[in-house]
């Protein structure tokens, strides 16, 4: 949380696996900046349907938009 709070940082980056472990810290942040944005990890595959950045993007565009 204290990496959300400081206004130096523009991007958190933080394993899926992680994210999973503290889920609602994620899913709570709403602010643009810092960005937290999920990456795969050497061990656990990457799941697009977990990735909290993916799911609040499909809410904003429809198949029509991207054509």
């Amino acid at each position: 949380r204290s990496f959300l709070a400081r206004e130096d940082i523009g991007v958190v980056l933080i394993s899926q696996v992680l994210a999973e472990l503290i889920r609602h810290a994620v899913e709570a942040h709403s602010r643009p900046l810092p960005a937290v944005l999920e990456i795969p990890s050497k061990e656990h595959p990457y799941d697009p349907a977990k990735d909290s950045v993916l799911r609040r993007a499909r809410g904003l565009f429809t198949p029509d938009d991207l054509r």
